[in-house]
Order: C-alpha cells, then sequence, then structure tokens
C-alpha cells in the first residue's frame, strides 16, 4: 500500500535491512568485547587506575574514561546515508 514511486514492499524491505544491520552491529561489538580479554586496571596512556565498575561494564578496556573521552573527540565520523531522508530534503 506504499504510495508514490516506492514499491509495495519497500517499507517492510527497508525494515527487514535496518533489522539485519543492527544485529550485525551487536554480533561485532560482542565479538570485539570477547577478543579483548581482560581489562587494564591501569590507563594505558596517563597511568590513572581504572575504575572498577568500568572495567565490568566494557571488557577489555585499556583506557580511563577521560582518555576515552579525548579519543572520542578526536574521531569523528563520517557522514552516513540518511535513507529515509528529512522532510526538509524532500521539499527540495
Amino acid at each position: 500500500m506504499a504510495g508514490g514511486w516506492a514499491r509495495d514492499d519497500a517499507v517492510n524491505e527497508q525494515i527487514e535491512i535496518s533489522t539485519r544491520e543492527a544485529v550485525a552491529r551487536a554480533r561485532l561489538q560482542a565479538a570485539r568485547q570477547a577478543a579483548a580479554g581482560a581489562s587494564a586496571e591501569i590507563c594505558a596512556e596517563c597511568d590513572e587506575p581504572i575504575p572498577e565498575a568500568r572495567r565490568k561494564a566494557i571488557p577489555g578496556v585499556r583506557l580511563c574514561v577521560a582518555c576515552q573521552g579525548g579519543r572520542d573527540r578526536a574521531i569523528r565520523p563520517a557522514g552516513g546515508i540518511n535513507r529515509r531522508g528529512s522532510k526538509d530534503s524532500q521539499l527540495k
């Protein structure tokens, strides 16, 4: 019952693709955590102790919160493709 230029099963197809991508991301994250092994007790960059709660929450952690935050700010994610598009982009 899709209208316009979309095929009838386009919405269901997009939901299936999104679900597969989310499952793949979850599996990849679990595999990375399993491969990471035991967490470090001391930060690899600043030699400060890593809190036990962080070590339990993120298996294989090597950096303290402050150092990891610095790395996260330095990394800019590449722009992805917005398959749905915003209303503004559809009006142009």
